[in-house]
């Protein structure tokens, strides 16, 4: 603390002059005022009763340490002393309540007559009731005033400055300054709490509409669209809190795209709030993303894929690896979590099943990888290259370039023993087993048999149906998936993405998308709902269409002409895109565009 110069208080006291704020008219004085002394001006009875008190503080900051000596000094002021000052109290008590406020308040006030111990004396040796109260409101709107100063001033990195009166100066007080912080945070927890409070609870007053019960208010606003839901979640807390609920958003969610639900209605994201599942969807809507490259490899390969959870299983040569996201879902770590071995050539397929990875090797062989321990099993399978493979409720089926299609029991104690052989008379480029566990449909090159799309007989392996009757020579399908027990969806060399509805008619597609660039279609995605994703041949084309127009709706070259690549691979989520080209893994960020 910095006093005052020495001699000070003496020279104003011989010109007549008085450092700190204009005296007051004294209301009950208990002190007699006397002849100016040595002290300062006006010293007393009153003057003596002010040396008693500094005996006490001296004490006691002798007690205490030096450090709270000086916190003590600080929340005293630096009254001159003129009038009496009452006998057995400490310096915050002989202050009064106007004081104290002032201390909380800092220097800047302080020579404005906020809070001094002279002020302080004064209140309590005049009107209580009135100057007291007074002194109190006006020094926790000062203390208020410097709560943000000094925040301002702590951000700034600045030392609190030295604020001058009329007549002296003074610096900042530290022990004032600590106390202010620590009511700030205080009012700023009442604060967030009554925030929240009024936000849960309804408004008592408004328009007559906000009366109404909560179900009545949920059908009224269920005819809302999106633009004036969220309008209407600007007019207040409580109607912000309200139109956040899900059952309003559902409808909503389930006509845009990738929003995690599939065309029966089933939500398959529950843990995620359907509005901001609605937000990201405009960002599919409207083909706004942020490109970025998770993985590369120096030599052109052909890689397949498949999400699970938090990990990413991508094959690299002869080689299957685990990698785990990161939390924003746009880049992994780069350590891989496993590495699944096996195959003496490339993999060219697996699948995801029972805690298990079932891959199939150029090789000819189908491999049985157990996901969280080293159990590796492999065995013939074709006599050429394994292209497919696809293995649910313990079945496993493989298509080859042998032209031949089997089935496989996934039980440990049966492993390597085919149940079923099935003569395709084209080679198998993809396979997908149905929902229902009942049936599997291959699809092949389409040079020895009309139709590349055949559904076989999961128990018998008889031929079941095939469907269309007017593919061109040659009109390959390189991708299968069934979306429902009923629906599936086919892409190849003939350009187009095709819709199958075997309630309908098997002999017809019920619809389809033709890429408009007349390139060979490696893969397709859907999110079971509205959108579909394919891959292109050229350039690393990945396209977006809306199911229900016949238009691309975006398209996304992610290579340039030197390093042109096929697709080979799709996934997403509902806020990532990711395709495996020859020499890079890709990623769509639709969440932070």
């Amino acid at each position: 603390m910095v006093s005052p110069p020495p001699g000070a208080a003496a020279v104003a006291a011989r010109v007549g002059l008085r450092v700190g704020p204009a005296p007051r008219p004294l209301m009950g004085s208990q002190g007699r005022s006397g002849p100016p002394g040595n002290g300062g001006p006006g010293e007393g009875e009153g003057g003596e009763a002010r040396k008693l008190q500094e005996g006490r503080v001296a004490r006691g900051k002798r007690r205490k340490g030096k450090g709270k000596g000086k916190a003590s000094a600080g929340q005293g002021g630096r009254g001159s002393g003129a009038e009496g000052k009452p006998g057995p109290q400490t310096v915050k008590e002989a202050a009064g309540p106007g004081a104290e406020a002032g201390a909380r308040a800092g220097p800047r006030e302080e020579a404005e007559g906020g809070g001094s111990v002279e002020e302080g004396a004064r209140g309590i040796k005049g009107d209580k009731g009135s100057a007291g109260t007074g002194k109190e409101a006006q020094g926790k709107e000062y203390g208020k005033k410097e709560e943000w100063r000094v925040r301002a001033r702590r951000r700034e990195g600045v030392r609190p400055g030295r604020a001058q009166g009329r007549g002296g100066q003074a610096w900042a007080d530290i022990a004032g300054t600590g106390a202010a912080m620590a009511a700030a945070a205080g009012e700023e927890e009442e604060e967030e709490e009554e925030a929240a409070r009024e936000s849960a609870a309804r408004p008592a007053a408004g328009p007559a509409l906000w009366r109404l019960p909560e179900e009545l208010l949920l059908l009224i606003c269920s005819y809302l669209d999106m633009r004036a839901l969220g309008r209407l979640a600007q007019v207040c807390r409580w109607l912000r809190r309200f139109t956040s609920c899900d059952l309003l958003w559902r409808r909503i969610a389930r006509a845009s795209l990738n929003s995690g639900f599939t065309r029966l209605g089933t939500d398959l994201m529950t843990s995620v709030p359907v509005k901001e599942r609605v937000k990201v969807s405009q960002n599919w809507r409207l083909g706004r993303c942020r490109e970025g490259i998770l993985l590369k490899w120096r030599c052109s390969q052909m890689p397949w894929m498949q999400l699970e959870d938090d990990s990413l299983y991508i094959s690299q040569a002869n080689f299957i690896l685990a990698y785990q996201f990161r939390p924003d879902g746009a880049s992994l770590n780069r350590r891989p979590l496993g590495v699944f071995a096996g195959h003496d050539e490339d993999v060219c397929h697996f699948v995801l099943a029972n805690s298990h990875i079932v891959s199939a090797g150029g090789d000819g062989k189908i491999g049985i990888h157990k996901i969280h321990s080293t159990f590796t099993v492999k065995y013939s399978a074709h006599e050429q290259e394994v292209n497919c493979v696809d293995c649910k409720g313990g079945i496993i089926v493989s298509g080859s370039r042998d032209r031949t299609a089997k089935v496989w029991p996934l039980a440990s104690g049966r492993l390597g023993q085919c149940l079923h052989t099935i003569q395709t008379e084209d080679r198998v480029w993809s396979i997908a087993i149905s929902p229902l566990l009942s049936s599997f449909v291959t699809g092949t090159a389409c040079c020895g048999h009309f139709s590349p799309l055949r559904i076989w007989d999961l128990n018998s392996g008889q031929l079941m149906t095939h469907l269309g009757s007017d593919f061109p020579p040659g009109a390959g399908v390189l991708d299968v998936m069934y979306e429902s027990p009923f629906t599936l969806l086919s892409c190849g060399y003939d350009t187009y993405v095709r819709y199958w509805d075997l309630r309908t008619s098997v002999r017809k597609c019920v619809m389809e998308w033709e890429e408009p660039h007349d390139s060979t279609l490696y893969c397709l995605q859907t999110d079971g709902n509205h959108l579909l994703a394919t891959g292109s041949s050229y350039y690393g084309v990945v396209r977006l269409w809306d199911r229900r127009q016949r238009a691309c709706l975006h398209a996304f070259p992610l290579t340039s002409t030197p390093l042109s690549s096929p697709v080979y691979c799709l996934r997403l989520t509902t806020k990532h895109l990711y395709a495996a080209l020859s020499y890079n893994l890709h990623v769509l960020d639709f969440q932070n565009p």
